[in-house]
Parts: structure tokens; sequence; C-alpha cells
């Protein structure tokens, strides 16, 4: 089993699309008494979370200024600000108004010539990015995120296909820096289902690291649909929305720890 392709810039931006299209039509029905009920995020209502994808989208902006060389990184005094004034607004603006700063962040992309997308540069929290791992990192966030809205409403739904594919293979570079440290050494053959993909987790007192390929000598071994594995390492696998998870040699509890969400 291969390991799973990159994804190409317009792959990633054509499931940026497709996520708020989803999003924008989840918002539509949410009932005012559904804005201010919780999401999956613990302790978070579906318009904090909507607040965030919207304070999300203005940093977005910030950084894709920065990366066209308009104006340098934003700096937190900035972003404190943004999420200071976001999180002050009622539940309806910040829902209708998540909707608007996402849509419009997409319409600047949208906007970029061919030499503006090649000579994309950044300097974010986990290193200097292009166009293409700008547009990774808000995919992560708003594709998540918007999960987290849908599944308050639909226990049954899961993350999208295209946005599945576009994550899977960033996932190694963040276990190791989301994951937590396990006291419980583990060693972990994952194999993964639409897509197929193979990897082999290790975890212990140094924190855990996500390998590509297969492995047919750990006898720990872990069985899922890739879009479960991506909810797992964003702290979402609960027993209620781990339906077609086959473990063996291992806890999916001891998984979970090193997982516990952001």
């Amino acid at each position: 089993m291969t390991t799973p392709p990159a994804p190409t810039l317009a792959e990633v931006e054509a499931a940026l699309h497709r996520s708020q299209d989803r999003l924008a039509a989840a918002v539509a029905v949410l009932a005012p008494a559904e804005l201010t009920g919780p999401s999956y995020d613990a302790g978070w209502t579906v318009a904090d979370v909507l607040s965030h994808l919207g304070s999300g989208a203005a940093i977005a902006d910030l950084s894709l200024e920065a990366g066209l060389g308009r104006r340098g990184a934003p700096e937190f005094e900035e972003l404190d600000a943004i999420w200071t004034a976001w999180n002050a607004k009622p539940p309806q603006d910040q829902a209708a108004d998540a909707v608007v700063a996402n849509a419009a962040f997409l319409d600047r992309l949208v906007g970029l010539d061919d030499a503006q997308r090649a000579g994309f540069a950044v300097d974010m929290f986990n290193g200097r990015q292009d166009l293409l791992g700008l547009l990774q990192l808000r995919l992560s966030e708003h594709a998540v995120h918007t999960w987290d809205v849908l599944v308050a409403r639909d226990p049954a739904v899961r993350l999208t296909p295209d946005a599945t594919v576009a994550l899977l293979s960033g996932l190694p570079e963040l276990v190791s820096r989301a994951g937590q440290r396990s006291e419980v050494p583990l060693r972990v053959a994952v194999t993964t289902t639409e897509p197929g993909a193979a990897f082999v987790l290790e975890a212990d007192g140094d924190g855990p690291r996500l390998l590509p390929g297969a492995a047919p000598d750990v006898p720990a071994r872990v069985t899922l649909p890739a879009e479960a594995f991506i909810r797992l390492v964003y702290g979402r696998l609960d027993d209620a929305h781990a339906d077609a998870v086959d473990v063996d040699g291992c806890r999916l509890d001891d998984l979970r720890a090193v997982f516990p969400g952001f």
C-alpha cells in the first residue's frame, strides 16, 4: 500500500470552496436555539465554533496579505484584537458573519494570478509556508470545525471525501506538533480506507511520531476509514463516532490519550 500523495494547490482550494458551501448550507437552517446549543467542542456553542471560523478567516486574510508582500506577518496583538471582536458579537451575527468572512477570503484567492501564487511565502507558527501550506492549514481548520457544527445536528455526518484526501498526507507533521507524550509506549500499524494508506504510529515519553508506509511486523494494528483517522488525530473519535474502526493488539483509549484534541 502506497503512502498518501500530497494534494495539489488546486485540489486544496477546491476542497475549501466545497467546505464553505457545506458550512453555508448548514448555517442557513440553524435555529437560534441550535446556535446557542452545544457543538462537538467541549464548552463551545455552535455559535462559538462559527465565531472561531470567522476570526480564522480574518487571520487568514492577514496571512494572505503578508505572503503577497503587502504587509508583515500578523502579530499576536492583531490576532487578539480579532478574537476579541468576534467573541463580542451576538450568536446570530457570529454565524452570519462567519459565512461572509470565509466567502470573502475565498474570493481573494480566486483573484490571485499565477505569479502571485508562485511567489507566495509567509512566516507562520509552523514555519515558512507557500500558498499550498497556508490553504492546507485553513482547510484543516475549516473542514474539522464545520464537522463540529454539523455533527451537533446529525450524529452520522463525517468529514467530506475531498477534505479527507487533502488532509491525509499532512498528518505526520500534525501528529508531531499536536500529539501528546504517552505513558504507555505504543507502536501501531495504521491502515486507512477511502482512501487506502498505511502508517506506523509510535508514541512514548518523547512524544508521538507518524511514519508513512506499511509495517507488517508490528503486532498492534488499527484499521479505520481515513476520515476517522483524521478525526482521531484531532481528538474527535469518541465511541459514538467511531464506527468501522477495528483495533487489535492495543486499546483505542490509549490512542485517544495521545490526541486529546484542539
